[in-house]
């Protein structure tokens, strides 16, 4: 370790009377203690008379020497001492006060104390000590002296623990729901002194010690204590405030040492650095209204339609606040109801698009500060939008200055290898078996929701969280203490983040990306199904299945379509078994997967009336919806992460912008009309709010379906996913509709179509159809979706 730059010679920073000290410079260890201080005695009056022989007067006792012993020394020098505070700093002794300080590079250390002015001998080593003749430990401070300058400092080793019993219980039970109030760096007033309070968990260390830009990034002069069992380490840093650099400096069981960020950390610099940054927040929210009436309605019976986002790539360079200054009238103006960002924590591989996470409790820096986050947030909330945030608790990347093997030990990942290792990702699995870990995930799903008014976790990944043996071959994976393949521990993980995020922060939705049949994935918890497991406790679940279906139905040709047409039915055979969210999300548009409207067959035209026609369908289709930025306007490449949306297809100069608009412009009317019809979300998880007109039209490309509301109002979804016009088509209507209107058209000219629509009302027939009572004959325009509603 280099000692530190030399800077400008710098005056004093207080200026303090020199009065005279007491012979306060102690020996070092090695000499001997010394002498008591001689009082001077009255002139005698006259000479004794020497009757007898004096008696012998004893020695005084030796005074301790007031430096450290060579055990103490070097565990502190190694970064190897549970208790500095026990030996530094001043303590009552034998003879008065014992002063120890552990400055490296110091050339002096002098006491203040009121009018005493003290200068410690110096030990070694940046060891400094002494004995000072007092009856009780004073107020002081320390005067230290280096080659170029001298400054004046509180002592970090006279503080009591920032960490009060109450805390290190809750964190001991793995209940600490606020842990990040506990953990981490805060600046903070303490015992009347500014600084900031730096703690960590590391249970397998020998010594942790805080380095930074305050110490010159040698930790030697700055060893935490142990407190305790708890595993955590704690020290109060006088004079360390807001903007700080900092990492721990952990010694390994093995006596190594590894320069760890903070897992704390609420923020870090920009990547590739990786330091964690002491912080404080100083944001004023303005979202009340919103927060107030978040939880009015639950949110499987309200609108939800979210249009998902990358944000460093939405419009790349945009800044946090530039985005709360631009992407808030975007959405509003489509009409979105929320919002779903990409990973927003902090990841030092951009390419990784947030899912490999380093900093859980740090937004990127790459955009912002954690305030300048917040005000992104606080303006949506404003405009109307709510914001779901994509979390990933099922793993974690390898980086040696981040999680892995924290403290020297697999102490975040899970101690079997085979069960730490993720077989896809190259990544390391959580241990949802330790309290401690468990603590750190769920408190973390809370600290999102509190500090930042998320208003919804889409957690990533829950499948290779609930099976052992998730991509793993035979032998590869132990089964569980019943013999089989779940995941006990992530099973109680995920149950436990639910029921604490739910009942914390009314009005939130947890979200999972689950691409399995689980049973009982949108269940509570306290509801065992036939599985025997409670229920995973979330509010909605992405339905995978309905997305691969679907897809896989339109990449086909029309004259192929009949033979796939159970792939767009099948989803209604299990739309109720969970409460479902139809994702069309960035997976879907990268990686050869080619954009949204590419993936429909044919020329141009006919790809972007297959494309309109599929949104119409799937905005009435049971579920919620969402969709990823650039296909709301037809994109034809893949999503790059580089550079994000071709919004150059929106120029008006650009020759084929109006195809694009067109796209646009049906989304926005779709979200319009949705969000004005409750039947087509207030019984999204209700069979009684959809019923088939048709749903083997094979041969026809047709389906036709109902959707009520829960006052009985219904919308008629027709959609005719063939080339042609079908004319007179006649389906089954209910009796007690006068007329339909059509409501919507994706065939209509103003979006690029063909112009083949029915302004007129329909009436009602008296024939039967469909085992209804009455029909309608209807002009079903070609790859085309129309909505109609009672007139």
């Amino acid at each position: 370790m280099t000692p530190p730059k030399k800077v400008k010679k710098a005056a004093v920073k207080k200026d303090r009377p020199a009065a005279p000290a007491p012979a306060a410079s102690a020996a070092p260890a090695t000499s001997p203690a010394p002498p008591p201080a001689q009082v001077a005695s009255p002139e005698p009056i006259a000479p004794p008379e020497p009757a007898v022989s004096p008696e012998p007067v004893p020695s005084p006792a030796p005074v301790p020497s007031p430096a450290l012993d060579a055990g103490d020394r070097e565990r502190l020098l190694h970064g190897s001492h549970h208790a500095p505070h026990a030996v530094l700093g001043a303590h009552p002794a034998p003879g008065g006060v014992v002063f120890r300080a552990l400055r490296p590079y110091a050339r002096s250390v002098t006491v203040l104390a009121g009018e005493l002015r003290a200068e410690l001998h110096n030990d070694g080593d940046g060891f400094f000590s002494g004995l000072l003749p007092l009856t009780e430990v004073p107020a002081y401070r320390l005067l230290v002296a280096y080659e170029d300058t001298t400054v004046e400092t509180e002592d970090a080793y006279r503080f009591l623990p920032t960490l009060g019993e109450l805390d290190l219980h809750l964190i001991g039970e793995g209940r600490h729901e606020q842990l990040w109030t506990a953990l981490g760096a805060h600046p903070r007033i303490h015992q009347g002194v500014s600084g900031t309070s730096f703690s960590v968990w590391a249970p397998n260390a020998r010594g942790v010690r805080v380095a930074g830009s305050f110490n010159f990034w040698d930790g030697t002069g700055h060893p935490m204590r142990s407190l305790g069992s708890s595993g955590v380490w704690e020290l109060f840093v006088p004079g360390v405030g807001e903007g700080e650099l900092y990492k721990f400096d952990i010694t390994r069981p093995d006596g190594s040492h590894t320069l760890r960020a903070d897992p704390m950390a609420r923020r870090t610099e920009v990547p590739p650095a990786t330091s964690s940054i002491v912080d404080a927040s100083h944001y004023a929210w303005g979202d009340q209204e919103w927060l107030a009436r978040r939880a009015e309605t639950p949110v499987h019976q309200a609108p939800f339609s979210v249009y998902e986002i990358h944000l460093p790539s939405w419009r790349p360079g945009l800044t946090y606040r530039q985005l709360g200054d631009q992407l808030p009238a975007y959405v509003k103006d489509l009409g979105f109801t929320h919002v779903e960002l990409m990973p927003v924590a902090e990841h030092p591989f951009g390419g990784s698009w947030g899912y490999q996470v380093t900093g859980f409790y740090a937004p990127t820096a790459r955009l912002g500060t954690p305030d300048d986050f917040k005000y992104l947030v606080d303006a949506l909330h404003r405009a109307g939008i709510g914001v779901l945030m994509d979390w990933v608790p099922a793993h974690f990347p390898r980086d040696d200055w981040a999680l892995a093997e924290f403290d020297g030990r697999p102490l975040y990942e899970h101690e079997d290898p085979l069960r730490a290792a993720h077989p896809d990702w190259g990544t390391l699995e959580f241990d949802f078996g330790r309290r401690e870990v468990r603590n750190f995930l769920v408190a973390n799903a809370v600290y999102w929701c509190e500090e930042f008014h998320i208003d919804g976790l889409r957690v990533d990944a829950v499948a290779s969280m609930l099976y052992l043996d998730y991509s793993r071959e035979p032998g590869q994976w132990t089964p569980n203490e019943h013999g089989g393949r779940e995941n006990l521990d992530a099973v109680a993980f995920l149950q436990e983040m639910n029921a604490t995020v739910y009942r914390r922060s009314p009005g939130v939705v947890t979200i999972a990306e689950e691409s399995t049949a689980w049973d009982g994935v949108t269940r509570a918890t306290d509801q065992p199904g036939p599985s025997g497991f409670g229920g995973l406790g979330f509010g909605l679940k992405w339905n995978m299945g309905w997305m691969h279906d679907s897809l896989d139905y339109m990449s086909h040709e029309p004259v192929h379509r009949r033979y796939h047409h159970h792939e767009m039915t099948f989803s209604m055979v299990y739309a109720y078994s969970e409460n479902y969210v139809l994702p069309i999300s960035h997976d879907e548009v990268v990686h050869g997967k080619r954009s949204l409207v590419s993936k429909m067959p044919g020329d141009w035209w006919r790809q972007r009336a297959d494309l309109r026609a599929y949104l119409a369908f799937m905005w009435a289709h049971p579920g919620k919806q969402l969709l990823f930025m650039g296909q709301e306007f037809a994109q034809g490449a893949e999503w790059s992460e580089a550079h994000g949306p071709d919004w150059w297809l929106l120029d008006p100069a650009y020759g084929a912008e109006a195809d694009h608009r067109g796209v646009r412009d049906l989304v926005r009317d779709l979200n319009a009309v949705y969000r004005a019809t409750p039947a087509l979300w207030q019984l999204d998880t209700d069979p009684a709010g959809f019923q088939w007109v048709v749903g083997d039209a094979a041969e026809d490309n047709v389906f036709a379906f109902l959707r009520y509301d829960a006052e009985g109002s219904p919308l008629l979804c027709v959609s005719n996913l063939s080339p042609v016009v079908r004319h007179d088509y006649l389906l089954g209507v209910p009796d007690d509709v006068p007329a339909w209107h059509e409501t919507l058209n994706t065939d209509a000219s103003a979006y690029g179509g063909s112009g083949v629509t029915g302004p007129d009302p329909v009436k009602p027939e008296p024939q039967g159809r469909h085992g209804r009572p009455a029909s309608i004959r209807l002009t079903l325009p070609p790859l085309a979706t129309v909505w109609l509603r009672p007139a």
